[in-house]
């Protein structure tokens, strides 16, 4: 799990402001897993918490400060593939190193507010379950606790976890909306048009891996919740050790699966692992089908369109000529994840064409004057 975080800012490949937000959840599970799981497993031996009153606290504030950021950056993670995906020209503004440096420092001022409540009288930490690990007291009945356990559950998990769901809902719907657009047009849909689809459909491929994330994590912070929340609507009693334990060891172990996820799912994670780890090498993928796809593609519309020579126009080649502006905007803006080089590769290609059609017209053009002085 540490080789995770080290290989974004080694990386220049991954140093694009999505990565941030992937390293920021890598260092939040990564500070979870050595400040939970050595303490746990110690007092597990001595069947009891060992460490005192004030270990019992740092112990909780940890891993509140530490499982509010990781669900709090997931959020944060969608709303920005939301963006990207459902709003490009937006994200061209919105998406930039600073900004996202900003927001990540505002996800953990938001976590910190809530990890030092109970420090500061709202609630309080205390032993939980088998006496192993400690939590903020949601059984005893109080006011203070009562309205603790309401307000986290609320704003930490169930309103961050709607969000979440509308922004995947308008996502995948806006696939399937640029999907059906380009099926209509057929064969007269733009260059520009396809390349931006494919950056959608780029994008989207990053927001799936972000949505693997989010399930795992959402699995095992659920059944924690609904502990919660029955000792909170006053039926602690029914709770023993264990079924308080038990949940509280599944949630925190969300720490372990993040970075297996992202960093062996994730293709370029899986490159710079490859590259920076030897004996991760087998981790390294085999060049894509989709470069060889988009270069057949390529050279066969090439190939056919010299075929037609003699029947393009000199307005036609103006058209092609003039739309490598906007695709030249459209590379430079939107970012290409885990199939940028392929694409990259794609439009190197339709450059090389647009000079062909270039010079195709102004041979054009050439036999049309000697054709004419033949004439006169």
């Amino acid at each position: 799990m540490g080789t995770a975080p080290p290989s974004v800012p080694g990386d220049k490949k991954l140093r694009t402001p999505p990565n941030f937000f992937i390293m920021n959840l890598a260092v939040s599970d990564f500070l979870m897993a050595i400040t939970q799981s050595p303490i746990f497993f110690v007092n597990s031996l001595y069947k009891g918490w060992i460490f005192g009153e004030t270990g019992c606290k740092m112990y909780a504030f940890c891993g509140a400060l530490f499982g509010i950021t990781s669900m709090i950056n997931l959020l944060a993670i969608s709303i920005d593939r939301y963006i990207v995906i459902t709003k490009p020209l937006q994200a061209i503004g919105w998406t930039s190193k600073r900004r996202t440096c900003h927001i990540i420092l505002l996800v953990w001022l938001y976590s910190l507010a809530w990890s030092l409540a109970p420090l500061l009288g709202w609630s309080s930490y205390i032993p939980e379950g088998l006496m192993t690990s400690c939590t903020w007291d949601y059984v005893t009945s109080t006011p203070a606790n009562k309205s603790y356990t309401l307000m986290l559950c609320c704003f930490v998990f169930f309103i961050p976890l709607g969000i979440i769901s509308y922004c995947y809902l308008c996502m995948f719907l806006a696939i399937r909306h640029a999907s059906r657009d380009v099926q209509k047009l057929g064969s007269q849909v733009r260059k520009s048009t396809l390349i931006q689809q494919q950056s959608i459909k780029t994008e989207w491929k990053l927001a799936k891996i972000a949505f693997v994330v989010i399930i795992v994590f959402v699995l095992s912070w659920s059944p924690y919740a609904c502990v919660t929340l029955i000792a909170w609507a006053g039926y602690g009693s029914i709770l023993n050790p264990y079924s308080k334990a038990v949940p509280a060891v599944i949630a925190k172990a969300s720490a372990i699966y993040n970075p297996f996820i992202y960093a062996i799912i994730h293709s370029k994670y899986r490159d710079t692992l490859a590259e920076k780890v030897p004996c991760l090498h087998f981790l390294s993928q085999a060049p894509r089908r989709d470069c060889i796809s988009v270069s057949h593609s390529d050279s066969s519309f090439r190939d056919s369109m010299l075929s037609r020579q003699s029947s393009v126009s000199k307005t036609k080649f103006q058209r092609v000529s003039s739309m490598s502006t906007t695709d030249t905007q459209l590379w430079s803006d939107v970012e290409l994840d885990p199939i940028g080089h392929c694409l990259r590769s794609s439009y190197s290609l339709g450059t090389l064409r647009d000079k062909e059609y270039n010079s195709l017209a102004k041979q054009t053009n050439e036999q049309g004057s000697q054709s004419q002085e033949e004439v006169r």
